[in-house]
């Protein structure tokens, strides 16, 4: 007799946000909507959004008691055991609120990290998400974690670091150590592999998360990366090289998309990943057209890479997913918002081919800016000399 493994259903939660009378009411509303996708990415449907308006958080269980109850008859009725709550919580807030629903608490780093968990698939990636694992779950491990573990299950209790539940700080803190060093040899191995790719042209790919970066990488060099239609589908660097007309070969990287009020922690950890933005000699900072809040996310992304000190690298602004917006209104207020922009499809051979003169164009000038410096250090150099040689 034949069996089939049907995959288990989406674990269903109830999602729930602060609104304060100091937050932009349109960030809001976007950090709610990213957070549902974020439920989705992570494998689970959100059966309910409840909002709370509040003066401020409250100190004990960030949202109020009265609001929480309103969430545990959510669960009830929803018949779930995971409640998602757009904060960043401590300890004794996730304590409280568990005695309150009743159920299983995950705040946006828990569900973040979930999601790497599930999408880190090269050694690296794993150590890193092992890594922010180690910083953020830690002081919740030693108790309702366990508990949640055994009995509950799904988003926010799996991954490399669900096995490190029964040990102590003392072994908690080598372990950081470990996986720090680990990740010490694997950016050795790359630095030398920059080393070896020294003179070429280096092309980064950098922006939001899901907003097509992995897509252009293949239409760029002909790659066939993964592309899914998810957060965080890539959290691995991909390189590859392409051969861009009239100056020759390139190397392009994609990198780990960005995301608003993402833990400083988790772009610690993948600071070695993130390191192939500092050492680009240019940026395409990819967004997606179709999205309403993509200023926003470009602000983000400029705060991410004015973190990595990648402020004087230059940049090139690309517009993706144009095939998406319909609308000619729509298109011209794009054109308007970013004038220096290039507005493409990744699936358009025309707009690639663009793409690539306009980074012609680019390297053209940067290698003649280049030629120039080093005149003009020769130079330098040589008067140096022959004033040291017939000194006045």
């Amino acid at each position: 007799m034949f069996t089939t493994n049907n995959p288990p259903p989406p674990e269903k939660a109830v999602l729930a946000g602060l609104k304060t009378p100091d937050q932009d009411p349109v960030l809001f509303d976007a950090d709610l909507q990213e957070m549902q996708m974020l439920c989705t990415t992570a494998g689970a449907t959100v059966s309910e959004k409840i909002v709370q308006k509040r003066e401020k958080p409250n100190p004990a269980t960030y949202i109020g008691r009265g609001k929480l109850r309103e969430v545990a008859r959510a669960m009830s009725s929803h018949k779930c055991k995971t409640f998602v709550i757009d904060a960043e919580l401590a300890l004794g807030q996730v304590h409280n609120i568990e005695k309150v629903i009743k159920g299983k608490v995950i705040d946006r780093s828990q569900l973040i990290l979930d999601i790497f968990a599930q999408h880190a698939r090269t050694n690296e990636a794993r150590i890193q998400v092992e890594l922010a694992q180690m910083y953020t779950l830690y002081p919740r491990l030693t108790h309702a974690w366990t508990h949640f573990s055994q009995q509950v299950g799904g988003i926010g209790t799996r991954g490399p670091g669900e096995k490190q539940l029964e040990v102590d700080r003392r072994l908690v803190q080598k372990k950081i150590s470990d996986l720090k060093k680990k990740l010490a040899r694997i950016e050795r191995s790359r630095t030398t592999q920059r080393k070896s790719r020294k003179g070429t042209f280096r092309v980064t790919l950098v922006g939001y998360t899901n907003v097509g970066k992995s897509s252009l990488l293949n239409a760029l060099s002909g790659s066939e990366l993964l592309v899914e239609n998810k957060l965080f589908a890539t959290l691995d660097t991909a390189t590859r090289r392409t051969y861009i007309p009239g100056t020759g070969t390139v190397i392009i990287s994609d990198t780990v998309g960005f995301l608003r009020k993402l833990p400083h922690h988790l772009v610690a950890s993948f600071k070695s990943t993130l390191e192939v933005v500092r050492n680009a000699n240019l940026l395409l900072i990819v967004m997606d057209a179709s999205c309403p809040w993509n200023s926003h996310q470009l602000q983000t992304v400029n705060d991410v890479l004015d973190d990595l000190g990648a402020h004087d690298i230059q940049r090139i602004h690309v517009v993706n997913k144009m095939d998406l917006v319909d609308d000619a209104l729509e298109r011209k207020k794009l054109e308007l918002a970013f004038p220096d922009a290039v507005f493409i499809s990744a699936f358009n051979h025309e707009n690639i081919n663009q793409l690539k003169e306009i980074i012609k164009e680019r390297i053209n000038e940067y290698e003649k800016e280049n030629s120039i410096a080093a005149i003009i250090k020769r130079k330098s150099k040589e008067l140096t000399t022959q004033q040291n040689r017939y000194p006045a």
